[in-house]
Parts: C-alpha cells; structure tokens; sequence
C-alpha cells in the first residue's frame, strides 16, 4: 500500500482552513481523513474515525473528532465537531458509564451545541497523548486480526511498536481498555484491536497517517510471506442472473420487511466466487462479520439460494431465514441489560453458491453499501481462512453490536 499523502495538497488544505478563521492542523485533519477515507482498502462507508487535539485553542484545549453521519471520504471541518478536552481526560478515573451516559457527557462538551454526536470512540481518541489519532478497517489488517491467538504475532510483526488490545466492544470500556493499554507502553506508536481494526497516533497529520500505511502494508507483506495475497477491489465480471434477481425481489416484496419496493444489487468477481464455492461455505458464512459494526448494516448471517429457485421457493427460505433470526434474538435478548425490540428479519447478504452474491437494501443506496461491505468481507474471509481460520466476534458479541443501546434509542424514537 502506498502513501498518498501530497505536500502541496496539505499546504492548500492547511492554508484553506487558516484563511475560514480555523487552525492549520484542523485543515490538515481534514485532509489526512479524506485520504484514509477515499481508499476502500482502509474504510467504507462511514468506518473508521479521526480525530485531531489542538492544545492552544483560545479558552483552553480542545478536540475534534469526527462526528456521526459523516463519511471520511469527503469529511468537512463540520464534521469534525470540537470538545473541551480536559472534561474528557478527566474520564480516565471514571471506571464505567452506560453509552446513554456517555454521548450525553460528550455532548455536554461541545463547542458548538448543534454540531453532531461525536464519535463513540472520541474518549479512546482523547486518552492518546498525540495530536493527531486515525483509526481503520484495512483489509489486511482484519484476516489477521480476525484470527485467535495472535497477539504475539502482532508483537512480533511490528517489533512491538504496535499495542495488542483483545476484543472489547467500542463505547466506553473500549476506551478504556485502549488507555491501559497504551500505559502498559507508553512508546507504541499504534493499537491492534482484535476482531476490530487498528488505530495509529502522532504529533503530526502525515507521520499517523503513514503509520497506518506502514503497518497496513506490513500486515499485507507478512501474509505475501505466507504465499497469501489480499486481493484488492474487481469489477464485476458477469451479467445480472435476471430471473433470480426477479424472484428475489418479488419474495423480499412479499414478505415486507424492507417495503414493497426493495432493492437487490448483484455483485460477482473472481474473489467472491472463490469465496462462494468453499465446501464449508454453509458453516463459513454463518461465523459472522469482518468487523463488528458491518453487523448493523449487513446482519449476522446471509441467506442461501440456490440459481433455479423461483419464488415461491424463496419466500420458503425467506420464512426459514426469519425463523432462524427470531431464534437467533431469543437466544441472545435475555442476556442483555435492558429490554431489546427485534428489528427486521429480512437478509441483508444472499448468497448463491459459486455464482455470485446479492445485497439487499430498503433503497439502493442501503443495498449499494451493503454489497460494498460484502465484497470486502469476501476478500477478507478468503485471505483470512488461507492464513488459518476466520473467527470474528461470538455471536453474543454480534448480537450486542447489533443490538447496541444507542441503535435501539434510534427505533424508539
């Protein structure tokens, strides 16, 4: 993986942001985010999060960090709404609050009282000492971390400049886990979370973000070393199979799920057909996410069709997929803090053994995105299950990031 990183470009973002009344380094965040955001190997669709401290705001430090509803890709300084960063270092002594709590906190820190919620991560952003933080889902780095026991491969991969954080579900016990992390060594220059992803912290927008670089190609050069190659994107490469894309349509329609007109967005490349045609692929594809919060977008587990089935055999195995997802939510429900409401059990992922796979949305953009995670997710399972075994999050985990309390706050209101 290359570095993208221009000085003139940089120069113009900085210059831009001093000339609209804003810091240099705030241009700058901007500019490193776009970077990370618009190269589909590091982040998709909103993934990943930056942030940026600046230590002599007027009235006293402060931190931006990217905030919810925007897409790194074509990040605005808005976008990055900024807090008064002592009440949040301030957290560090605070062993637990509930997610509620904690957005409410974070909230009550912003500069601007109409700006979006922060991050979920911004306290992890805010106990790294570094000025600037970046974090990503690069495709290397999740057919490793998406491995048991690798801890001392990551040790070693990186000579220990990488800190190894077992998996813990983002909000606030992943901040914390991240701070005692990086006190247990102060030097690391970067945190592989398990099952989750990679964050990388400097003093400057160019040294972190070349830091995820490095080590993204690290990970994508250990596996070389292993005869494995993560493939890159690919194009499509055959034609739509009309009938099924029909059939499917017609089904999801009937069943009502996602609305009378849902969308279906085949995808078929050599990488998701390699995918698609394992003999375990029954048992693979119900293991779970590349990441865990594709699980909100994507669902826990897919649907199989086969190329011959009409409609009414699909509505059978729509009825079947809903079953198995209510068994799926009365398994996992009574385990939770508080009362869960079951979303929709309409499939997000069809898959069609060797043939190709369908993502389904509510409107196309909801099935585009969707086929992008799943594309991505193919290219990970494959490069991962050569490595050794993919294993994501368990599926009470799943569950949890699926069923988190701040997306259930959402459907109530």
């Amino acid at each position: 993986m290359q570095s993208r990183w221009n000085d003139a470009d940089a120069h113009s973002f900085a210059e831009a942001a001093e000339a609209a009344g804003q810091p240099a380094a705030l241009g700058l965040r901007v500019y490193s985010s776009r970077l990370i955001g618009q190269n589909p190997e590091l982040v998709l669709h909103g993934g990943g999060n930056t942030s940026v401290k600046i230590p002599d705001a007027p009235g006293g430090a402060i931190i931006h960090v990217k905030g919810s509803g925007w897409d790194l890709g074509d990040i605005e300084a808005p976008g990055l709404p900024a807090m008064r960063l002592e009440p949040l270092l301030e957290t560090r002594s605070i062993p637990y609050m509930s997610d509620e709590e904690m957005v409410a906190f974070l909230r009550s820190q912003l500069l601007d009282p109409t700006a979006p919620n922060p991050s979920v991560e911004a306290l992890l952003h805010a106990y790294m000492p570094q000025a600037f933080v970046d974090h990503c889902h690069a495709t290397a780095i999740l057919a490793l971390a998406d491995q048991e026991n690798m801890e001392t491969v990551v040790r070693d991969l990186y000579d220990g400049r990488v800190g190894f954080v077992p998996y813990v579900m983002p909000g606030y016990a992943l901040s914390h886990a991240c701070k005692d992390a990086l006190a247990r060594d102060p030097h690391v220059e970067g945190l592989w979370l398990e099952k989750h992803g990679l964050f990388t912290f400097a003093e400057t927008a160019r040294e972190s973000y070349e830091l995820t670089i490095e080590f993204v190609s690290a990970a994508e050069a250990f596996l070389a070393s292993q005869r494995i190659t993560v493939e890159g994107p690919q194009s499509n490469d055959a034609p739509v199979p009309d009938d099924l894309a029909s059939a499917l349509t017609r089904a999801l329609a009937a069943q009502g799920a996602l609305g009378a007109e849902p969308v279906v967005d085949f995808r078929t490349t050599p990488a998701i057909r390699r995918y698609l045609s394992r003999e375990d692929l029954s048992e693979l594809a119900m293991r779970g996410t590349a990441t865990p919060d594709h699980v909100i977008r994507i669902k826990p587990f897919p649907l199989i069709v086969e190329v011959g089935d009409d409609v009414a055999a699909i509505k059978r195995k729509l009825a079947g997929y809903a079953d198995r997802y209510q068994a799926y939510f009365e398994r996992n429900a009574p385990h939770a803090s508080e009362p869960k409401t079951m979303l929709d059990p309409a499939p997000r992922a069809v898959l069609v053994p060797g043939e190709g796979l369908f993502a389904v949305g509510a409107n196309e953009k909801a099935a585009r995105i969707a086929g992008d995670l799943l594309e991505q997710a193919a290219r990970i399972v494959n490069a991962a299950e050569e490595f050794g075994r993919f294993a994501p999050i368990s599926e009470r985990e799943l569950f949890d990031m699926e069923y988190w309390s701040l997306e259930q706050a959402k459907l109530k209101k």
